[in-house]
Formats: structure tokens, sequence, C-alpha cells
């Protein structure tokens, strides 16, 4: 779909949304808009951080804020990708450059609220995808609490790694989380804090707590999945220990037979090599020998 055919309105501020720009799009923006190449990198750079950017000469005015991305529905994994709001000459730019529909979503149900400003909308949905996360967060303590319990019965590789996708999301969303609440704290003292009046500072205000909020939650369940990990980890370990312990108790126990019996077997002689119950010998020798160090291990607690 061709970049022109994307254009929409808030009241009547002309609105251009982009998502997966193409080359013929990218032109388009470049040509039809006089948005600069180096922008316009910027704002679809997948790995770009929040950020907010005013230009004093050009008045425009740049503000990117992490969401969700879901990369396995089934494991819960998730990462974060940037979207971008952009104000150029007096229109709204947006770039949705993972193509996430959830954000084409919360950019439908904001212009749908009957926003009368771009400051509007862009509180509206900023509001909204902060919010996005605490369903996920949450989503994420209920299959923590079932891994718990499969855990607490017995450790199984996939809820290990199961656990694993956990940490991993929880990573995503609080280097996400707290990057956004940065972002949020310092709107006010911006220009887009400072020409707002109060019905935008009491949105802007809302936009922060939830954001709070958010990061909170992450913060908590991070901890928590942490700590169940590193528990499971330490049990794990202690297992290992004692499977490696008993195997090297078996292993010494059997390397006391074949030292004798490599002796007996050289081409020399030894003493009673030539009895005819000279194996009983070596069996019983080899049962003192094994039965010796297995005491001595018991009295120095190595078993």
């Amino acid at each position: 779909m061709g970049m022109i055919d994307r254009v929409s309105y808030i009241s009547k501020n002309k609105w251009v949304k982009t998502q997966a720009l193409t080359t013929e799009e990218y032109q388009t923006l470049r040509q039809n808009y006089g948005l600069p190449a180096d922008l316009l990198t910027y704002v679809t750079d997948q790995d770009e951080g929040p950020n907010y950017v005013y230009d004093d000469k050009s008045k425009d005015e740049l503000l990117i804020i992490h969401v969700p991305n879901l990369i396995d529905q089934a494991h819960l994994q998730y990462m974060t990708t940037p979207v971008s709001f952009l104000r150029h000459q007096g229109m709204l730019f947006t770039f949705n450059e993972s193509g996430l529909s959830q954000v084409e979503g919360l950019f439908a149900q904001a212009q749908q609220a009957g926003v009368k400003t771009i400051d509007q909308f862009i509180l509206h949905v900023l509001f909204a995808m902060m919010d996005s996360y605490i369903p996920l967060v949450k989503a994420i303590t209920k299959k923590r609490n079932q891994l718990d319990k499969f855990l607490n019965q017995q450790a199984k590789n996939r809820d290990l790694v199961a656990l694993s996708y956990l940490q991993q999301t929880l990573t995503f969303f609080s280097s996400a989380g707290q990057s956004n609440l940065d972002l949020l704290q310092h709107l006010p003292a911006t220009h887009f804090g400072e020409a707002s009046n109060r019905e935008k500072q009491e949105r802007l205000e809302d936009v922060i707590i939830e954001a709070r909020q958010v990061q909170r939650m992450i913060v908590i369940e991070n901890r928590v999945v942490d700590r169940i990990s590193a528990t499971f980890d330490s049990i794990i370990n202690n297992n290992l220990n004692d499977t490696m312990k008993v195997l090297t108790i078996w292993s010494l126990s059997m390397a006391v037979p074949t030292i004798i019996t490599g002796f007996y077997g050289m081409n020399m002689h030894l003493p009673l090599a030539k009895q005819p119950l000279a194996w009983l010998l070596v069996i019983g020798l080899s049962v003192i020998l094994i039965g010796a160090m297995l005491i001595t291990l018991r009295l120095h607690h190595k078993m």
C-alpha cells in the first residue's frame, strides 16, 4: 500500500501512518513531505531506544517509545521494539516499523476516542502503550506459578527452558520499562511539556504514573523469577554433584580390582600366582580394599 493511502486526520491535523517502510514509501516521505534522510534513518532504526528530540530551527519534534513485540506465544517470549511519533510542519507522522497489529489497534482506539489535538492523540496512545505491558506481566506471573509447581514436583529440562524464556522476556521488559519511564519523566522539562495546558499536564502525569506502576510490576516479577531460577539452579547443581559423587565412588571401586588383576596379568613371578585358588585371593583382596576405601570415605563424610 502506498504511503499516500495511509493519510488520516486527527481532528483537522494531517496524520501520516507508516509501518515497515518500503523503499518507495521512504522516497515518498522525502519528496512529498520534505523529511530529511538522516531523520528517517533515525526513526526507522529498530535498535533505537526511547528518546525525545526537539529541533529549534525546524520545529520538528520526535518521540520514540518501546512497546512489547511477541516472539513466541507458547512460551510468552517477547522483546521490545520502538514506535516513533514525529511532528513536522504541523503534521503527525507515526512509524511502526515492526508492523505490530496491536500498535495499529491503539492508534485506531485513540482516533475513535475523539481527541482534538496531536498532543492529546500522542498522550492517549502513550498511556495505552504503557497499559499494554500490564496484562503481559500478569500472564508471566501465571506462567511462572505453573512452572514453579512443576519444578517443585520434578525439575525437567523443558520447564527450566520455559523459565529461562520468562527471564529473557522480563529482561527486555525491565530495560524498556525503565527507559520509557526515564523518557516520560523528562518530558515535562522539554518543549512537549513546556507548551502544555493544565489538561495536557494532567494527562502526561497519568502516563508517568502508569509507566511507574508498570516498571514496579516488572521489577518485582523479575526478582521473583530470578530467585526461582537461582533456587532450581542450586538444586540441579546439587543433584549433579551427588551424581558425580556416586560415579566417582563407582569408578574408584572398579579401579581396585583392575589394578590387582593388572599385576597378576603381567608375565612375571608373583606370590601365590600359580596357586589353583589364586583368583579367590584376588577377589578377596579386592573386596577388602574396596571396603576399606568406602569406610574411609564414610568416616571423612565424602559419601
